[in-house]
């Protein structure tokens, strides 16, 4: 298909899959479960960490974290003592165990504690540099500044070790991206929608190399860097939004 051919067949799919009842059958439905700002970024990023394999098995898990903090997970790991954190040792989702979801834990109450959280750590990165890939890496070596298990490291994607990151971008795109039908948040204004980058995996790299949108054979960052321009090269203001479309169209709709 031609270029107008090709907009018009990802703006279709698009339209179809970024809607409400998306939500029922994505892991981001359990951030959506919550109202307060940081409590959605919490949950966001702890359900984006373990968002491989079966959704259903995602969102029961990510469920199953998030069921004893009753007063919401910001609440939680600004109070929980060492004691209450350890007791996420029985957590787990495929290779990420209880050590992992323990120092996820005691990172993220670090950076609530010392570094304004999330979205300040995120944003502030932008802000100087003008660059995503900035953000992350930075986001990084925060959340490996205090002492860490070795194991834990490969669930943070390194991008200059060539990662796609495809949860990172995924989690940015819940709290950046402004969707008028109510999927993603929209939450961090400081980042605009344009500068972020496509949560690349197996599905919507398959669909991308069937549609001539990708070439590279590898899913990893450069892929994600040569997707994502081409999305921009569609819609320079929101390229990600394509990612329902991409997804949908190869997981669902098998492509």
């Amino acid at each position: 298909m031609d270029k107008e051919e090709l907009k018009d067949f990802l703006e279709e799919n698009y339209y179809y899959f970024n809607r409400k009842n998306f939500i029922q059958k994505d892991p981001i439905q359990v951030p959506h479960s919550f109202d307060k700002r940081e409590d959605i970024e919490i949950a966001a990023f702890l359900t984006a960490t373990i968002a491989w394999g079966s959704r259903p098995v995602i969102i029961r898990n990510a469920k199953n974290l998030l069921c004893n903090m009753p007063d919401g997970p910001y609440e939680f790991l600004m109070n929980a003592d060492a004691n209450q954190l350890e007791s996420y040792n029985y957590f787990k989702h495929r290779t990420f165990n209880g050590v992992d979801c323990v120092f996820f834990l005691k990172s993220l109450k670090n950076i609530y504690k010392h570094h304004g959280g999330l979205k300040k750590l995120f944003e502030e990165t932008y802000l100087l540099s003008g660059s995503i890939p900035d953000s992350i890496r930075h986001f990084r070596n925060i959340f490996f500044s205090i002492p860490f298990p070795g194991r834990t490291v490969k669930h943070i994607a390194n991008i200059d070790k060539g990662a796609a990151a495809k949860r990172i971008n995924m989690f940015l795109r819940w709290m950046v991206r402004k969707d008028e039908m109510g999927v993603d948040f929209g939450l961090w204004d400081k980042i605009p929608s344009s500068a972020l980058y496509i949560p690349l995996d197996v599905h919507t790299a398959k669909v991308s190399r069937e549609l001539g949108l990708l070439k590279r054979t590898q899913n990893d960052w450069k892929a994600v860097g040569e997707l994502t321009n081409e999305l921009r090269k569609i819609d320079p203001l929101d390229p990600v939004k394509y990612d329902f479309a991409l997804f949908g169209i190869s997981a669902i709709q098998k492509f």
